[in-house]
């Protein structure tokens, strides 16, 4: 048995994958590039990936192959009907990142809702040594509680967020992106209510035909001049272009990204130019990647390659 990683970098060097090796011969690629793919797998029986594309291009040489394991909850990278033609089982894993994700939510939050760049930049520039008051708020905040959070995907990660923002008193309401999902305890609204009533909007849905460029310029328009916005989906979710021209108007308050349309980030990304960390902070995807989330996400596939070994669920599915 042969497994191989094929972007064993995304997972992180600090991971120990040596759990792998108790089911074979186990090799590791830091990345592979799609034409990198063929020659890698072709004596592969499981490939193990994260964003490397799954398809007849790449894996069709790989004549052995019988598992393929995605190291995230999206599956966009795999050619399904491919692999279900070759006979080859695929698995996910959903969950591992829940709490991590919901966590960098509200760092994102907290770091432009306390304009904690502002107040970083007062004390280390020593503007606060020797100052006439004890305190300094110049740059004004408010408290959260008693805003309006609304929240766009109420999935796992969103009901996380949601609990959390009622523990800090937060009026929460949220809109089903697919018009399914009931969730009892929330308020559910039609998105032009969620935009025009919401203090923070918070996007946690996948990318699918109903999301992809849904936070548009007009979407920006409904929303409060004060509001945040905060993405931790999708990145094509979001209209970049009209986010930056939503900041740069005055349009909303300010909008904090964990994920972008293309990453990593080109050299055309349209926020680039919003230099003012009050407005706009972005992170380079890592809400999901606490080590132990990590740790979660490989304990899961290592139990999914040892299921899949004893023929316990030799069918495809989704985690």
């Amino acid at each position: 048995m042969k497994i191989v990683f094929l972007d064993a970098k995304t997972i992180g060097e600090d991971i120990d994958l040596s759990g792998f090796e108790r089911f074979g011969e186990v090799v590791k690629y830091g990345f592979s590039a799609p034409e990198e793919v063929g020659e890698r797998a072709k004596d592969a029986d499981i490939a193990i990936l994260n964003k490397v594309p799954v398809n007849e291009k790449t894996v069709g040489e790989a004549k052995k192959l019988k598992l393929v394991c995605v190291a995230a909850t999206g599956t966009d990278n795999l050619d399904k009907e491919y692999l279900k033609e070759r006979g080859i089982a695929w698995r996910n894993v959903a969950g591992y990142s829940t709490q991590t994700v919901a966590q960098h939510t509200f760092a994102l939050l907290f770091y432009l809702v306390e304009k904690l760049r502002y107040y970083d930049d007062y004390v280390k520039s020593e503007r606060y040594v020797g100052d006439v008051m004890f305190t300094h708020f110049d740059n004004v905040f408010h408290d959260i509680s008693g805003k309006t959070w609304g929240i766009i995907g109420m999935g796992a990660i969103g009901r996380r967020v949601a609990e959390l923002a009622r523990l800090f008193g937060c009026r929460v309401i949220y809109y089903s992106t697919s018009g399914q999902n009931n969730q009892e305890g929330y308020e559910r609204v039609d998105f032009d209510t969620l935009l025009c009533q919401s203090d923070i909007v918070s996007v946690h849905a996948p990318l699918n035909d109903n999301t992809r460029g849904l936070m548009n310029k007009e979407a920006f328009e409904k929303m409060k001049r004060e509001a945040i916005f905060l993405n931790l989906g999708r990145g094509p979710i979001v209209v970049e272009a009209d986010l930056a021209e939503a900041l740069e108007k005055g349009l909303i308050g300010a909008a904090g990204l964990d994920v972008l349309a293309k990453e990593p980030m080109s050299e055309d990304n349209p926020l680039r130019k919003i230099k003012d960390s009050d407005r706009l902070i972005i992170t380079p995807h890592i809400g999901w990647a606490s080590k132990e989330a990590r740790v979660r996400l490989m304990k899961i596939i290592e139990g999914q390659v040892e299921e899949f070994l004893a023929g316990g669920e030799n069918r495809e599915r989704r985690s």
